[in-house]
């Protein structure tokens, strides 16, 4: 798997290079700014793009515009974005698209080496990896006043779950109850939700985040 990575501080930017050349993944390129990562991603055209979200010069959003653009050159492109903080703006951006392979983690996960490489393999095979606290947040931020209120507490966790990318037996295991209790809640969601069902499980995680994010 080929990776090209856009982070600022050497530091990090180093220890992400060591720890996916440590489970096997090949980084073709290392960049520090928006534009050499747009460069790097036309010119090698990498499996996946992990970006931080600030960049210089400004340090607000040039990662973002640079993954967005790199998206439009290349589409379909998986990207993991990297950010410090939970910002909800920059998910929306994200899921505007449309198209798998997107990733949103907050950096304090890539402290965990072996969740970091499952979230960047899961984004390069065309999946999802959102951070659990983004989830919270734009749930939250829909509960009010959108059919994600309609949901019960049950349903809320298996769509929290999906939207990290979790497969239907892993979120059976992690909440205690059967695959086919997934199933039906999965169910019970889209049809509350009116997004249409699918057998791609990652084109209906990203439709309700989609839908999340709007």
């Amino acid at each position: 798997m080929r990776v090209v990575i856009a982070e600022d501080h050497f530091l990090l930017r180093d220890g992400l290079t060591r720890l996916l050349e440590a489970h096997g993944l090949q980084v073709i390129a290392a960049v520090d700014n928006g534009p050499d990562l747009l460069a790097a991603v036309t010119a090698d055209r990498p499996d996946v793009a992990i970006v931080d979200v600030r960049l210089p010069p400004t340090f607000t959003d040039e990662g973002l515009r640079a993954a967005i653009a790199a998206r439009r050159e290349l589409p379909g492109l998986p990207v993991l974005v990297l950010s410090q903080w939970v910002e909800q703006l920059y998910a929306r951006e994200l899921l505007a698209g449309g198209t798998g392979g997107i990733g949103y983690l907050l950096k304090d996960r890539v402290l965990d080496g072996g969740q970091f490489i499952d979230a960047v393999r899961r984004v390069a095979s065309g999946g999802t990896a959102m951070d659990p606290e983004v989830i919270s947040r734009l749930l939250a931020r829909n509960s009010a006043d959108s059919a994600v209120a309609t949901l019960s507490p049950r349903e809320r966790e298996v769509l929290g779950l999906m939207a990290e990318g979790r497969s239907n037996a892993a979120i059976a295991q992690q909440l205690v109850i059967t695959e086919r209790a997934v199933a039906k809640h999965t169910a019970s969601i889209f049809q509350r939700l009116d997004l249409q069902q699918s057998d791609d499980d990652n084109r209906r995680v990203l439709a309700v985040l989609a839908y999340l994010g709007r």
